[in-house]
């Protein structure tokens, strides 16, 4: 019985090997990319208001930590967004 000829691939080009090794030792990177920029942008907007309310001095007891909430979310998306590019 005989064997089936082998079917050759054609090379594949350099520029999209190297695009899908970075792919397979990283998975999803853009989308997670992706998504710590839509956080942190959640977080920025959050902050706007309720600097907002602390400017107009409402509430200042409950609004205080909300806004070290959203500044720490800010800066959290920074840190691995900035870690992800490395």
């Amino acid at each position: 019985m005989e064997k089936p000829p082998k079917k050759s691939r054609p090379p594949l080009d350099p520029e999209k090997y190297a695009s899908l090794k970075a792919e397979a030792q990283a998975p999803y990177k853009g989308l997670r990319k992706f998504f710590y920029l839509a956080f942190a942008a959640s977080g920025f907007i959050g902050a706007v208001v309720f600097l907002a309310k602390l400017a107009a001095g409402k509430e200042v007891g409950t609004n205080l930590p909300n806004f070290a909430l959203q500044i720490g979310v800010v800066a959290l998306m920074i840190f691995l967004f900035r870690l992800e590019s490395k």
